[in-house]
């Protein structure tokens, strides 16, 4: 394991760290803002469901143009730095929010940066391997990116016991990783021959989309169902308040999740690289269902954690290795296009399960978000099962 970690390139150490030290700065935000919306700002769940899920399809939307672009011009790198320039320059905006408006404009400009970012991020680490060590290279990536994320909320529970519970000068200390990560990719990433040398060719065309062929085509349907079985970690940290968890530790959700996404991502990483794809899928969505049913009839924060640990380690399985698939079966000159649309598609999915999950949450209540999860997840299940003879993955 040691020589396959060695062996890769600093660049995707350096792309590792960006992600790292953005998803501090987002996720110190993320644990804190549903509660900051509904308790401060007085949004009601259907909204923090609607606000979370355009969030994630405007990036989603944005990623199809710029994959398709970095594509176009043969280069990767500066649309990265611009996606994660927009996303430090959104931060100030979520302590200065007024309004449930001011807070979706400050997320709608957040969610630009990473749609812009995402699939030419994603397609140079592909350039920056051989394809026997992508694997690896998503799942370092995707735990360092986890890391981020779970020292994020624990700097979020350090600095509202400092600052005793003040939610907005929390917000405003998520300003200095989200800046100091863009300096890492700017200083720390050079593109690779392949990607910077490639001959500029003609936007996304119908044809590009043909070409990309039913091997692709499988793998974002796969993408699809997944998604469509989760909705917004938001509900993760409402889950908590919704049993009487202190503000303070409320941030603990997102800890214990990241913590294990972080633990399982490179782990699974090198199990695809190892070949065995279709047991990490089986598992990752095993995990996704046990998760929903713990938190559907969770009583305590103790059945939260252990929900939120689950829902960890269904993304650890699942999220490194979606992107090695969307890697593995696209042509490098469609390599950003690829990621685009898938997740443009994914980003679709996300926007209906977060929008349903709130609105069953305002209706019924938690047990009914977390139990229709389950419900999806056992569809997909089935579903999944029917494309797997075919997949090829």
């Amino acid at each position: 394991m040691s020589r396959t970690r060695t062996a890769l390139p600093a660049g995707v150490w350096a792309l590792g760290l960006c992600s790292l030290l953005m998803d501090v700065s987002s996720e110190l935000i993320h644990s804190v803002l549903p509660i900051f919306m509904t308790a401060v700002l007085g949004a009601s769940l259907v909204t923090v469901g609607i606000v979370e899920g355009i969030a994630e399809a405007t990036a989603a939307g944005v990623k199809v143009f710029s994959g398709a672009l970095s594509d176009w011009l043969g280069r990767r790198k500066l649309l990265a730095v611009i996606g994660y320039g927009l996303g430090a320059a959104s931060k100030p905006l979520f302590p200065l929010a007024g309004s449930i408006a001011w807070v979706a404009t400050a997320r709608f400009v957040d969610r630009i940066g990473k749609g812009i970012r995402g699939a030419p991020r994603d397609a140079l680490l592909a350039d920056l391997v051989p394809a026997s060590q992508r694997g690896a290279a998503f799942g370092l990536r995707q735990a360092l990116d986890s890391v981020g994320a779970f020292l994020g909320p624990l700097a979020a529970i350090a600095l509202l016991a400092v600052l005793a519970g003040d939610l907005r000068a929390t917000l405003w200390i998520a300003v200095v990783p989200a800046a100091a990560a863009v300096l890492v990719l700017a200083l720390g990433v050079r593109e690779p021959a392949t990607a910077a040398g490639a001959q500029a060719r003609a936007p996304i065309r119908r044809a590009d989309l043909t070409s990309l062929g039913r091997r692709y085509w499988l793998v974002v349907a796969l993408g699809t169902v997944l998604t469509l079985a989760r909705f917004s970690e938001a509900f993760l940290v409402l889950r908590a308040q919704s049993v009487g968890l202190a503000l303070l530790w409320v941030p603990m959700v997102m800890v214990v999740m990241n913590v294990v996404y972080a633990a399982a991502s490179y782990p699974a990483g090198l199990a695809a690289d190892a070949g065995h794809r279709r047991a990490l899928l089986g598992w990752g969505l095993g995990a996704l269902l046990a998760a929903d049913v713990v938190l559907a009839l969770a009583g305590s924060s103790a059945a939260v954690m252990a929900g939120a640990a689950l829902w960890g380690l269904h993304m650890g399985l699942t999220q490194g290795l979606l992107a090695f698939l969307v890697a593995d079966a696209s042509p490098e000159a469609l390599r950003g296009t690829a990621f685009g649309v898938f997740g443009l598609v994914a980003g679709i999915a996300l926007l209906a399960a977060s929008t349903l999950a709130g609105a069953l949450w305002s209706a019924i209540g938690p047990e009914a978000t977390f139990a229709a999860g389950a419900a999806f997840a056992a569809l997909s299940g089935l579903g999944l099962l029917a494309l797997r003879p075919r997949a090829g993955t």
